[in-house]
């Protein structure tokens, strides 16, 4: 079993990285983001609550991260292990993740942090969009489809852009980074269990540099 942590601001590559390792290490990538706009699109008042939230780059509660993480991993899909993507974003939550593994006798054996420029992730953000039929994902300076305005993967020319992908909102998204989160990389150098990478390499490179720390 392994358990690891995929840290980084916004646009850092967590998302796509924690892709890569789910298949080597034949884990689970558990995105809280994910979770947190399934209930959003359901339109629960969680949903509600959360999207007003993310819309100006706010954290959700804790408690309701923690018991949605808890649930997971105690599932039997997380039987090899997990990757967490998008928490913790805090000391506190650093905390209170490790109680609750340690409840269910569980622990982390990595946690590794891209390091990333800020205005190289604005622009990062700010250009992506998805294929609205089968979420493909491209960049509009980056990773264009090969035809355009014709999704690479399924055909589909219907394309859509994350509400919260605008620069405003990115610039508060890292400034709450850097306050709150950033942080808790002390917090787990201090365990002796935090490796960084450099983010702003290709992403062959970096999924080259985490293999290498998980191997």
């Amino acid at each position: 079993m392994t358990n690891l942590i995929i840290l980084g601001p916004p646009g850092a590559g967590k998302g796509t990285q924690s892709k890569q390792l789910e298949k080597k290490l034949n884990v689970i990538q558990l995105s809280t983001g994910d979770m947190l706009r399934a209930e959003v699109a359901s339109g629960s008042d969680l949903g509600q609550d959360a999207k007003g939230i993310m819309d100006v780059g706010g954290l959700v509660s804790d408690d309701l991260i923690i018991g949605m993480i808890s649930k997971r991993v105690g599932q039997k899909e997380c039987a090899n292990g997990f990757i967490l993507d998008g928490f913790p974003r805090t000391v506190p939550q650093a905390e209170a993740l490790s109680e609750m593994l340690a409840n269910k006798s569980l622990k982390l054996d990595y946690v590794i942090e891209l390091t990333v420029n800020d205005e190289a992730m604005v622009e990062r953000i700010c250009g992506r969009y998805t294929c609205s039929k089968c979420g493909a994902g491209y960049h509009e300076s980056f990773q264009k489809p090969a035809e355009d305005g014709v999704c690479d993967k399924c055909g589909g020319k219907d394309f859509s852009r994350r509400a919260d992908d605008n620069a405003k909102t990115v610039r508060a998204r890292l400034e709450a980074y850097h306050e709150q989160t950033a942080p808790i990389s002390t917090f787990y150098a201090e365990i002796g269990i935090l490796k960084q990478v450099d983010g702003m390499m290709s992403i062959e490179d970096v999924t080259h540099q985490l293999e290498n720390i998980v191997s």
